[in-house]
């Protein structure tokens, strides 16, 4: 059964006095696929732009590049999507036989197109996330591969505790893993990085999550966006976990963007010129609302 979803997701940048901004990468039109499809679209910025130009990126993100009037005391960027979400299967998704037990091998064509995904962002010269990632294939020579990825998910949210911290960036997995605490983003990259030491293929993805307690009539909570991943498992395709909330499949992730390493899917990345004490901050809404 269908779900259809209104969103509308604001980035808002503040200013002491007026500065010269540069141009801004704005991702924001979720990706379209057999599950999810796009019925409308909408992107309105403050101040009002001199160009805008909509691409697709080396990952096919729809990427809006916006360059605004300046100099300016802000910069507002005002997206609102509706779309319709089928759902991706759970724990049932079917497998190639090959892909249904630790370890396996990916054949030599999708060993090519995956490289950037199998391939560890982070060095782990003493094997530290290898060996924290070798827990989940359970001691036994065979392990199944729903089992070993469902596993890991729940484990990182039972046993870590969500902070959330408004820096940019991402913690190293090495951190996640000192701290057991993190956001989603971070969850999201330690568990990329661990099932890649395992030959799993992996990549980031930044979206939004639906959570039923923000979604009323009346004036609602602030939201943000939200972070998992994807595995890619023959037989299965591009499979969503989420281990922030241990989702697995579903309807309630809306993907927007990926890309092999947090960093390279930011929803809003720019520049602007002035002094540093010029930036007054910044406020992010998101408002995820599912149409009864």
């Amino acid at each position: 059964m269908s779900v259809f979803f209104d969103i509308i997701h604001t980035t808002h940048y503040r200013y002491a006095q007026p500065v010269s901004l540069g141009e801004h990468r704005v991702l924001f039109r979720p990706r379209d696929s057999h599950d999810l499809r796009v019925l409308a679209t909408d992107m309105r910025v403050t101040p009002t732009p001199v160009d805008i130009r909509l691409i697709q990126d080396v990952y096919s993100n729809s990427v809006a590049l916006v360059q605004p009037q300046s100099p300016a005391t802000e910069l507002k960027v005002v997206c609102t999507f509706s779309v319709e979400h089928t759902g991706t299967r759970a724990l049932d998704f079917p497998l190639s036989p090959r892909a249904q037990t630790f370890p396996f091998d990916y054949d030599d064509e999708e060993r090519l197109v995956l490289a950037p995904y199998l391939t560890p962002y982070y060095d782990d010269p003493d094997g530290m996330l290898r060996t924290w990632a070798k827990q989940f294939t359970l001691g036994q020579d065979v392990t199944g591969t729903r089992e070993l990825l469902a596993a890991m998910t729940q484990f990182i949210r039972d046993t870590m505790q969500y902070r959330a911290r408004f820096d940019h960036g991402v913690q190293t997995p090495y951190d996640t893993l000192r701290l057991q605490s993190g956001t989603c983003r971070d969850f999201a990259t330690l568990m990329i990085e661990a099932i890649r030491q395992l030959g799993y293929a992996a990549r980031f993805v930044s979206g939004y999550l639906y959570t039923p307690w923000l979604d009323s009539e009346l004036p609602a909570g602030t939201g943000s966006t939200h972070a998992w991943l994807q595995v890619y498992l023959p037989g299965a395709g591009w499979i969503p976990f989420d281990p922030t909330n241990n989702l697995i499949g579903g309807t309630d992730l809306i993907r927007v963007g990926v890309a092999r390493h947090a960093s390279l899917a930011s929803p809003v990345s720019g520049s602007w010129h002035g002094f540093p004490g010029d930036f007054l901050g910044i406020e992010v809404d998101v408002r995820v609302h599912k149409r009864t």
